[in-house]
């Protein structure tokens, strides 16, 4: 049994700044139409006191359980949380209709500051929860899935009105275009520089001198901003499509997705080749010299002994890289690359928040469970070895 007379300081501050953000940030925006600023409004102009203080309550009971930490009272917590994560498209189902104005068709409620604020505190209390409690990965992933499966029968129901909600509306057939194409050009840029990567980690622990040159390399290319790798490519694809014809045919050119995928490759490089070269050269000698013992050839022992003991970190660099791929692929749009990024630029062009929210959610989801699979497997993968 968990016990600690000492309170759990982490759960007692984020809820307390969770209250604050309750209290004091504004949860909406109504405007009249797309074009026009929203008025904010906090959770006491929306629903009225009574609410807000009900909606507070359960953040106090989290503090109270936390400030004598026991399993019960952490499991309690864990279901408060969950709860909160639950109920919160219930209360803002309640304060669009509270809101809105009939009589305003084209009327539209913004999600403001405090609600990206607590949904944040909650879910940071949430791995709080799962450390404390060891719960495994896959628990807290059903939570979360029960979780998405009511917030998704709100968003298709009870909160159309949301400006976000109608964001998506008005772009759902390029929206899921921009996802599929979001997810090749990362999955092509991540598995060049896997092979690319692999192969130059190999390379420089069979000849030493071309270490040095190729980390030189590599961190030079990460040093150059996105933008100005993406132009000093530009006319040198221009160029190329130009002289070589069936270069031009595959769609290369400077704008597009040839520059954006050259330029994820160039930065995914370090981490993949750094993370590679470090997981072959830190494999036991010891458990290298067995197996020759045991009379392996150099490829037997590098595909049945060093590769299967150096995956769990080569792995810690797969994720790295497609984490860094995701977020970078939203800049490439900038050069006609397509993908999420779209969106994020055309909502900063109009000043329109909830179109920018439209492509940058969807990226950070996409950058957290990629952190988290990609996470999962390499801790299996130790586990494993282990035993």
């Amino acid at each position: 049994m968990i016990r600690d007379a000492r309170p759990n300081r982490v759960l007692v501050s984020l809820m307390s700044l969770g209250l604050l953000a309750w209290l004091g940030l504004d949860a909406l925006s109504v405007a009249p139409n797309r074009l026009v600023q929203g008025t904010p409004l906090n959770p006491v102009e929306a629903l009225g006191w009574w609410v807000t203080l009900v909606g507070a309550l359960p953040m106090v009971c989290v503090v109270w359980l936390a400030w004598r930490p026991t399993a019960f009272r952490l499991w309690a917590s864990l279901g408060v949380v969950v709860g909160l994560l639950m109920a919160m498209p219930l209360w803002l189902s309640g304060a669009v209709v509270a809101v809105l104005d009939p009589e305003l068709p084209q009327a539209r409620v913004g999600i403001g500051p405090g609600f990206w604020v607590l949904l944040f505190l909650w879910l940071l209390v949430l791995v709080e929860l799962r450390i404390r409690l060891r719960l495994r990965r896959a628990w807290v992933w059903g939570l979360l899935l029960f979780v998405l499966v009511v917030w998704g029968i709100a968003l298709s129901h009870w909160l159309t009105p949301l400006a976000l909600v109608q964001e998506y509306q008005a772009r759902s057939d390029q929206f899921l275009e921009a996802v599929s194409y979001h997810v090749a050009l990362v999955g092509a840029a991540v598995g060049a520089s896997l092979v690319i990567g692999l192969g130059m980690a190999l390379t420089m622990r069979r000849f030493d001198g071309l270490r040095r040159l190729g980390f030189g390399v590599l961190n030079f290319l990460q040093t150059i901003p996105s933008l100005a790798l993406f132009g000093l490519l530009l006319a040198p694809l221009a160029w190329l499509s130009h002289q070589v014809p069936w270069l031009g045919a595959l769609g290369v050119s400077g704008i597009g997705w040839a520059p954006a995928w050259l330029a994820l490759v160039a930065y995914s490089l370090l981490p993949m080749v750094r993370n590679t070269y470090v997981a072959l050269e830190g494999v036991d000698p010891g458990v290298i010299e067995s197996a020759r013992g045991m009379g392996m050839s150099r490829l037997q022992v590098f595909f049945q002994v060093r590769l299967p003991l150096a995956l769990p970190v080569m792995l810690e660099g797969v994720r790295i890289t497609t984490v860094q791929a995701i977020g970078l692929t939203a800049v490439a749009a900038l050069i006609g690359a397509g993908g999420l990024g779209t969106f994020i630029f055309q909502g900063l062009g109009q000043a329109a928040m909830d179109l920018v929210l439209l492509g940058a959610l969807p990226i950070i989801a996409m950058a957290l469970m990629a952190d988290a699979l990609l996470g999962a497997l390499a801790e299996r993968l130790r586990r494993r070895e282990a035993a």
